[in-house]
C-alpha cells in the first residue's frame, strides 16, 4: 500500500518553464562572478561538470565531490576566491530568481491534503543544486521545509535522476519499499523511470518535459487538477497502535 509520496521540484510542486529560469539563473550567476571569470566559460565549465555528476556511478562520492573534482579543472582561477562568489550567489542572490518560476497555491493544497492523511513527504528533486538553492525553491512554492522527510540536495546525494541508483538511495534514507511509494514528477525521462524499481508513477503534463518525444505509460497522469482530486481520494494512513 503507498504511504510515501515521492514529488518532483521543479515543473511539479513549483511549476516553471525550464529554459526560461536555466537562462536567468545562468545570468544572475554569471554576473555574480564576472570580475573573476568570462560569464561564457563559467557556464561551459558549470554545464560540463554537471554532466559528470549526472553520468557518476561512484557511489563513494557525493555529487557536490564529483562536480568539484571536474570543475576545479576546467577552471584557471582562483578556486577558493570563486567559490566563496558563488556560495554568497546562492546565499543571498539566488532567492531573487523567484520571479522566474509560477508558483501556485493547488500544490500547497496538495501537500497539506497528504500530509494531514498521515503520507511520509519526500522532496526527491534531481540533486544538482546545492541545499540552499533546493531550500530556496521549496520556501517560493508556498510549502514549509518542515512537511517532508527527506530532501534531496547535491551535497548528500550520491546519484542523479534518471539513473536508477538515486531512487534506491531515496528509498534508503527513508526506510521504504518501492511498493509503498508513489513518484509524482513532470519530467518523462527523469521521473518515470521509478516505475523500474517497481514504485507507481504520476505524470504532471501542465509542464511535462519529454525530451525523447517517447510514448509515456504513467500509472496515473494529468493536471494540477486531477492530482489533487486523485489525493483527495487517497486513504489516510493508518498509524500503528
Amino acid at each position: 500500500m503507498i504511504n510515501t509520496i515521492l514529488f518532483d521540484l521543479d515543473g511539479t510542486l513549483l511549476p516553471m518553464e525550464l529554459h526560461e529560469f536555466t537562462k536567468h539563473y545562468f545570468d544572475a550567476l554569471s554576473s555574480k562572478c564576472a570580475h573573476m571569470i568570462e560569464p561564457k566559460l563559467l557556464q561551459k565549465a558549470i554545464w560540463a561538470s554537471t554532466e559528470m555528476m549526472v553520468k557518476n556511478l561512484d557511489e563513494n562520492k557525493t555529487n557536490m565531490e564529483v562536480f568539484m573534482e571536474d570543475f576545479c579543472g576546467r577552471i584557471d582561477v582562483n578556486i577558493e576566491a570563486l567559490m566563496t562568489s558563488i556560495d554568497e550567489f546562492y546565499r543571498n542572490d539566488f532567492k531573487h530568481l523567484k520571479f522566474a518560476t509560477k508558483p501556485i497555491k493547488i500544490a500547497e493544497d496538495i501537500v497539506k491534503i497528504l500530509k494531514d492523511k498521515g503520507y511520509t513527504l519526500v522532496i526527491a528533486t534531481n540533486p544538482l543544486f546545492p541545499r540552499e538553492a533546493i531550500l530556496h525553491r521549496i520556501q517560493w512554492s508556498g510549502l514549509n521545509i518542515e512537511d517532508f522527510t527527506f530532501i534531496t540536495d547535491y551535497e548528500s546525494s550520491h546519484f542523479c535522476k534518471p539513473n536508477l541508483e538515486f531512487f534506491k538511495e531515496v528509498l534508503f534514507r527513508v526506510g521504504k519499499s518501492p511498493q509503498e511509494c508513489l513518484m509524482v514528477g513532470n519530467d518523462v525521462q527523469e521521473d518515470l523511470v521509478a516505475a523500474q524499481l517497481g514504485i507507481k508513477t504520476f505524470l504532471i503534463e501542465d509542464y511535462m518535459i519529454n525530451r525523447e518525444n517517447k510514448e509515456v505509460n504513467p500509472d496515473f497522469k494529468g493536471s494540477y487538477n486531477d492530482l489533487l482530486t486523485f489525493v483527495k481520494n487517497l486513504p489516510p494512513i493508518k498509524k500503528e497502535s
